[in-house]
């Protein structure tokens, strides 16, 4: 996992732009975590309560916007808190973006004590995350913050 640290702060510390580092930082955690099977970021929009689709690796997904307290996502920008979810299947407030999609994990991004957006991961496997995933995705939303 530090290589994996290494090369995200190397990211973070390049001149591209932010969504070209968020772009980089999805590509490489699904390359690189074979049970990430699709990453992206979700950002508040405004001051409207939704979220919206920012740079992602993986499938197209038709949700570009979700509204608050709205699936996954859409909880943890409203309880500030990450949220894994090992079985999509028995999670009453899912929004399926994938048929292949069998769990999900969320991490919120605060900025000066607030959430300003989340990573999100989709697996095709079932309960695969750990709490290194969960520290892991932290570290890369600490990052985030720190730019955004």
């Amino acid at each position: 996992m530090k290589g994996l640290k290494l090369r995200i702060d190397s990211i973070f510390n390049s001149s591209e732009s932010r969504d070209e580092k968020l772009q980089k930082i999805c590509q490489l955690l699904r390359n690189e975590i074979p049970h990430y099977d699709w990453v992206g970021f979700y950002f508040n929009n405004g001051e409207k309560p939704e979220l919206k689709l920012g740079p992602y690796s993986g499938a197209p997904t038709d949700h570009v916007i979700i509204p608050f307290g709205k699936g996954i996502c859409g909880q943890v920008a409203v309880t500030d808190k990450t949220f894994v979810v090992p079985d999509v299947m028995v999670e009453d407030n899912y929004l399926s973006c994938s048929i292949q999609t069998k769990s999900e994990i969320v991490v919120p991004i605060f900025k000066d004590c607030e959430n300003i957006g989340q990573i999100d991961i989709d697996s095709h496997q079932i309960d695969p995350f750990t709490e290194n995933d969960v520290e892991l995705l932290k570290y890369v939303c600490e990052k985030v913050s720190k730019f955004y």
